[in-house]
């Protein structure tokens, strides 16, 4: 069974840093997706950063030279740092992977984290 597991989400001021977490656990084959998601109060959910087949990265608009994705194969972890932090930020992150689990199927499943809130304050 996989799990996403996410961390790392918290209260900072208009300005600071916070590293969000997310790690697949369970038996899995290849990880073809990893991407992270936001959803503020009233608003759709949007894409923030992806990593697509470990190496194309894509950044919104919104957060480009603030926030940096990075993933750990070996611990089939990806990251989010978040620096610049404004309060247009808060949100609820969504870890989304994508991966195929080692099932013998060698079926891509579609998993999401459930949450982790990050309230920046001005």
């Amino acid at each position: 069974q996989v799990q996403l597991v996410e961390s790392g989400g918290g209260l900072v001021q208009a300005g600071g840093s916070l590293r969000l977490s997310c790690a697949a656990s369970g038996s899995i084959f290849s990880i073809n997706y990893m991407g992270w998601y936001r959803q503020a109060p009233g608003k759709e959910r949007e894409l923030v950063a992806n990593i697509i087949s470990g190496d194309t990265i894509g950044y919104a608009d919104s957060v480009k030279g603030r926030f940096t994705i990075s993933r750990d194969n070996a611990k089939n972890t990806v990251y989010l740092k978040m620096n610049g932090l404004l309060p247009e930020d808060t949100a609820v992150y969504y870890c989304n992977v994508v991966l195929v689990p080692n099932d013998g199927r060698k079926i891509s499943r579609n998993y999401w984290g459930k949450g982790t809130l990050v309230t920046v304050s001005s």
